[in-house]
């Protein structure tokens, strides 16, 4: 990796793609330590500060900002709205013709898309912000004007600058991806990702501090447990199943086609990091009622009872968690590979699967892999989400959405790394092309 960065400093193209960049996460970073107005910053720290050891839905979101969610900023809701509306429209895609027919258009059509989810992201992003607003006001009391006509102007300011941020956030990811390298939002998560890194580096060293026996045990097992958790990703990342495809010779006039020998790559880990986000946009159901929704004072009543159960430490919740990433692995795998379509796509371009026949045994034959397949990556997607929950309970320190931070960081650097060598690959073939 650090090969590639060198080799693709040395190349003015490259160097002005990767400065450009960089130019671009400062500006991202510059804008979330801007703080919106008419908060209490002090109330607003000591009611996170709570909610962050419970390891909730409020702690997912400051991952993802890159702890501006934390802080109130102007970019605290960051890139949680694209990403949503990117689900939404890729559900959507499948379900509505209209927009299955956009997506078999092209570039054009992708890119009315891609304009489509830009509004979509818009409409959460707005929506996202006066719902944090009103968790701001109700849970952390962290308004400064509570009452009247200033009350309401506070309000109008607030949801704005939240939501002028989440379109600032997108536009810099366009950005990226037009002038850059790499995906634009992937950049951005990831680089507020890797800025809480110090912050981590600083609470293991206060551990060390301590003197106590046990953490002086605990830091070392957790500095190799993530090393190894960064490389089973790794591993992960880059395993996959080669289905072998072999083409039948034909003869056009004096020439002779096909006949050649080829495979078909599916990866393990092919739906990312998505199942994790379905997964916890679904455990925060009952923390996200709670807002609107009074609990009973005294504890009692089934809906105590279920807040119990969907807290971040109860068995319950990890189990729930695991069984609902695998579910979600399946539903996108199922959405992104279509194998009765991939057999009649072989059969039309006269080639088959060795010692399989063609058509529908063809296409089941896929369908097993796809399952099998499936079922390892979920089982990965897994057990690097709930880990944290483990290892807090045994550990008794909160490491919460550290598994998934991992796997967003190592896929979007290998991402990363790979636009990069292609590229330069592309350029040192340009004269042979051309």
């Amino acid at each position: 990796m650090i090969e590639t960065f060198r080799n693709a400093w040395k190349v003015p193209e490259l160097k002005k793609k990767l400065l450009f960049t960089f130019f671009i996460i400062i500006i991202y970073r510059i804008g979330g330590a801007i703080s919106v107005p008419y908060l209490d910053s002090a109330a607003l720290s000591t009611w996170f500060e709570g909610s962050q050891s419970s390891g909730d839905f409020f702690s997912y979101l400051n991952v993802l900002s890159g702890g501006n969610f934390s802080k109130a900023t102007l970019l605290a809701l960051s890139v949680s709205p694209y990403i949503n509306a990117q689900i939404i429209i890729q559900l959507l895609t499948y379900a509505l013709p209209p927009l299955e027919k956009l997506s078999k258009e092209g570039p054009e059509g992708r890119k009315k898309i891609n304009k489509i989810t830009k509004y979509t992201a818009l409409g959460i992003a707005l929506f996202q912000a006066w719902a944090y607003y009103i968790t701001l006001d109700r849970s952390a009391g962290a308004l400064m004007y509570t009452t009247g006509w200033q009350k309401w102007f506070a309000e109008v300011v607030i949801i704005a600058c939240f939501t002028a941020g989440a379109s600032l956030t997108i536009w810099l990811g366009d950005q990226i991806s037009e002038k850059g390298i790499g995906n634009g939002i992937s950049m951005l998560l990831f680089a507020g990702i890797i800025a809480r890194g110090p912050s981590a580096v600083y609470s293991l060293v206060s551990l060390m501090k301590t003197g106590e026996a046990k953490y002086m045990i605990l830091v070392p097992i957790i500095i190799i447990v993530f090393v190894l958790m960064i490389a089973f990703i790794i591993f992960m990342n880059n395993a996959e199943r080669r289905v072998p495809i072999q083409y039948a010779k034909r003869v056009v006039g004096r020439k002779q086609y096909g006949g050649q020998n080829t495979f078909i790559p599916i990866k393990i880990a092919m739906s990312g990091v998505l199942p994790i986000i379905f997964a916890m946009s679904f455990m925060s159901l009952p923390s996200t009622f709670k807002l609107f929704i009074t609990p009973r004072a005294d504890g009692t009543g089934v809906y105590n009872f279920i807040l119990r159960i969907f807290e971040y430490t109860h068995p319950f919740y990890a189990c729930l968690y695991f069984l609902l990433i695998i579910a979600f692995n399946y539903f996108y795998v199922s959405m992104q590979y279509n194998p009765v379509e991939i057999a009649n796509n072989l059969r039309q371009n006269n080639g088959g699967i060795p010692g399989i026949r063609p058509g529908k045994p063809t296409s089941d034959y896929i369908k097993r892999i796809l399952s099998k397949i499936t079922l390892v990556g979920a089982v990965f997607l897994g057990i690097i989400a709930i880990f944290p929950i483990i290892f807090g309970a045994i550990t008794k320190i909160n490491i919460a959405m550290g598994g998934t931070s991992i796997l967003i960081v190592v896929s979007v650097a290998l991402e990363t790394v790979r636009t990069m060598e292609s590229q330069m690959m592309m350029r040192h073939h340009k004269g042979f092309l051309e």
